[in-house]
């Protein structure tokens, strides 16, 4: 007995019709015929009853069907196990973030990961959450770690929230301390700094400078247009001060002064988003875990 056989038994008992059956399978109708008349020598009886052109199973095929329907589903089961563990020895996950998460939160995950899974491979896309947005739609990315609320919600997403994260000034550390006692900041002292800026695109960006306008002020930007690296550069080489993720500048290390702001302060959420309609790939399901795990 032959899986093939069996598929090919299932097919007719379906469709009650061999020629409808062998081109729902793709394959010859004499050949799917030939099979059947096989598979019923093997088993020694009929299991289609074919008076007057009317295709019937028998008792012996009434007996085998749900066998048959049983046995190929697990050999799919079988299939299917075998190849997310092999996924798992030699998978991809394209994952996107944002930078500021690509400097903070993902570099210890990764690197667990990868002591994990070093068969998988690592692809990273940095972007705003709009971009990663598109590109989690259009199927370029399996998962995307995006700061909420979205610019432009999607259905189509599913998110899951991981960490609510507080946001601080960084400056130089022998440029005036930012703000009056120096302890903290208020948004407001944040008139009388010039501000090293995101480019566009950035979600720090947009968060900064609405908080900025909310409290009466425009922003004074010393300098603006860099990515993650090179604010931190410029508030280090003393162009002005920053609003970044705390745990940013708790992993940038020497050369910054972090000061926090005053409550109610400045909060970013961050989320795992992915594909509804789509699942994503054993791997990155993987490395779903380890993130929520992580974040929990």
């Amino acid at each position: 007995m032959q899986f093939q056989q069996l598929q090919y038994f299932v097919a007719v008992a379906e469709t009650r019709h061999f020629t409808r059956a062998a081109e729902t399978l793709h394959v010859a109708q004499p050949s799917l015929s030939q099979q059947i008349k096989a598979l019923e020598r093997e088993l020694g009886a009929e299991l289609f009853s074919r008076a007057r052109g009317n295709i019937a199973l028998t008792d012996a095929g009434e007996a085998l069907l749900p066998l048959a329907r049983r046995i190929l589903a697990d050999a799919d089961t079988a299939r299917l196990e075998v190849q997310e563990l092999a996924q798992l020895r030699r998978g991809r996950v394209r994952l996107g973030a944002t930078p500021s998460l690509c400097t903070g939160l993902l570099p210890d995950i990764l690197r667990a990961f990868r002591d994990e899974y070093p068969g998988v491979q690592l692809m990273v896309e940095e972007g705003g959450s709009h971009d990663l947005v598109r590109e989690l739609a259009r199927g370029a990315l399996d998962l995307a770690l995006v700061v909420l609320p979205l610019p432009s919600p999607s259905p189509a997403l599913t998110t899951v929230e991981l960490l609510r994260e507080d946001l601080v000034v960084v400056s130089a550390p022998d440029a005036p301390a930012p703000g009056r006692a120096g302890r903290s900041v208020r948004i407001a002292d944040l008139q009388d700094e010039p501000l090293v800026m995101f480019r566009h695109g950035y979600d720090l960006r947009e968060l900064t400078v609405a908080a900025c306008r909310a409290a009466g002020f425009e922003p004074d930007f010393a300098v603006e247009g860099g990515e993650m690296d090179a604010v931190l550069g410029f508030v280090r080489a003393g162009l002005g001060v920053a609003v970044v993720p705390r745990m940013v500048a708790m992993r940038a290390g020497l050369g910054l002064r972090v000061t926090p702001l005053t409550r109610p302060g400045l909060h970013r959420t961050v989320a795992l988003a992915h594909r509804s309609d789509v699942a994503p790939p054993r791997a990155a399901r993987e490395l779903q875990r380890m993130l929520t795990g992580h974040l929990s």
